[in-house]
């Protein structure tokens, strides 16, 4: 058997708000209960499994690869829900959406403080790419 990842446990201060928020972003379905567990499946069948602590919660990373398409459509909802955006993971292009390898990615905060990320092309697809380190202006987005 190959080794593929399956789930994993994405620790929030309210589970169902931070589910669907992500669902929401994303156009995912939140999935029914599962015990303490809130899960949100994306295409590839990885599950993350939302769970409600009340104890510090420590920022994870997560990304997620989308087509052009879905990238258009999570982007159009982000800057409705007024979520700010910013081209880069240290905030220097606030508003923005970077460029590299020739797709596009954006990153963003869940309400657990987590770090978001969308892209349209896996890193290191175009090194060369003459659009790595470009940035575009959001109309609209904070």
């Amino acid at each position: 058997m190959s080794v593929e990842f399956n789930h994993t446990i994405v620790l929030s201060r309210d589970r169902e708000k931070s589910a669907h928020f992500l669902a929401d972003i994303l156009g995912l379905e939140v999935g029914a209960p599962a015990g303490v567990f809130l899960p949100v499946t994306t295409a590839n069948g990885v599950t993350l499994d939302f769970a409600t602590v009340d104890a510090d919660i420590p920022v994870q990373h997560y990304a997620f690869l989308v087509s052009e398409d879905e990238f258009d459509e999570a982007l159009d909802r982000l800057v409705k829900a007024r979520v700010p955006i910013q081209a880069d993971p240290h905030g220097n292009h606030p508003r923005h959406i970077n460029r590299n390898d020739g797709g596009r990615g954006v990153y963003f905060t869940d309400p657990a403080g987590h770090g978001l990320e969308i892209l349209t092309r896996p890193y290191g697809t175009d090194p060369d790419s003459e659009l790595n380190g470009v940035t575009e202006d959001v109309p609209g987005a904070v």
